[in-house]
């Protein structure tokens, strides 16, 4: 079952820029979907269309099979289950302290205090920030920053969550922090979509990758099937994971019997030299 579906929509900004062309994108229930793509290709246009931020100009938007509804009812019943953490979390982060900032979201849809409290205290405990909620989100470092944005969607407790970049500007620790909690996240049943330049992630993360480039889908399907089509990334100013780019270049510069399809990640990679060498692991 697809928990996002969109149907040939295209967008256009109000100067006449054509960001989105005959887009269709699907989020399968409970799964990691990737949506890879150069800067300026539609990656952050189209995530806003998941939630009615942005209406398209053609085409639909379904959630849960049902069309999107653009009215404020429709819109509030479509941002409690589809929550969007931006790139930059300053964008996000407004409150003076990190507890009113999560706590925002369900006392604007009008939760008891005592819900908004509990749904507070859980959301930091889960993205570990317990006992920050007197902190000032401005004085928090980049990855803190991004896991108070992330409690501020869980708090609205949605089905889906879908993140704009969430590694961008974080070093490979804080990276690699975020995506295991998102992984956790997915485990538990959250259907989880992201965009990310950092193509060496998606391998060990995503069910289904789909590739972007001019506002258009050009490339979907598993990290297999994409990352074969060796042109097509290129094509549009993306890499192979490092593995497989290594891979490529065994096989063509030194002859080593390695073929596509690479393999995408270390232990893939491990597999294929033991069996390709006979090699007892």
């Amino acid at each position: 079952m697809n928990v996002i579906e969109t149907k040939d929509i295209s967008y256009s900004y109000p100067d006449g820029t054509l960001a989105l062309k005959d887009v269709e994108f699907n989020a399968a229930k409970g799964k990691i979907i990737a949506l890879l793509g150069p800067n300026g290709a539609g990656k952050s246009t189209l995530f806003l269309h998941f939630n009615g931020i942005l209406k398209p100009n053609k085409g639909t938007v379904r959630v849960n099979g049902e069309p999107l509804k653009y009215d404020k009812a429709g819109l509030m019943k479509v941002r409690q289950k589809v929550g969007i953490v931006f790139q930059n979390p300053d964008d996000q982060l407004f409150a003076p302290t990190v507890m009113e900032d999560v706590a925002f979201g369900p006392m604007n849809i009008g939760l008891p205090d005592e819900e908004v409290e509990e749904r507070v205290k859980e959301s930091l405990e889960r993205v570990g920030m317990k006992g920050m909620e007197n902190k000032a989100p401005h004085h928090l470092s980049g990855g803190q920053k991004k896991r108070v944005a992330i409690a501020g969607i869980l708090a609205m407790r949605p089905e889906i969550m879908v993140l704009d970049e969430p590694t961008s500007g974080l070093d490979p620790k804080g990276a690699s922090q975020i995506m295991h909690l998102l992984y956790n996240l997915n485990q538990e049943g959250m259907t989880i979509v992201i965009s990310t330049h950092d193509v060496d992630l998606v391998p060990l993360y995503a069910y289904n990758v789909y590739i972007i480039s001019e506002g258009k889908i050009i490339k979907e399907g598993s990290p297999l099937e994409v990352f074969e089509d060796v042109e097509t990334i290129r094509g549009a100013n993306l890499r192979l994971p490092r593995i497989a780019h290594l891979m490529e270049i065994l096989g063509k510069e030194d002859k080593l019997p390695f073929d596509k399809p690479y393999p995408l990640t270390i232990g893939e990679a491990r597999r294929r030299i033991l069996k390709e060498f006979d090699v007892k692991g």
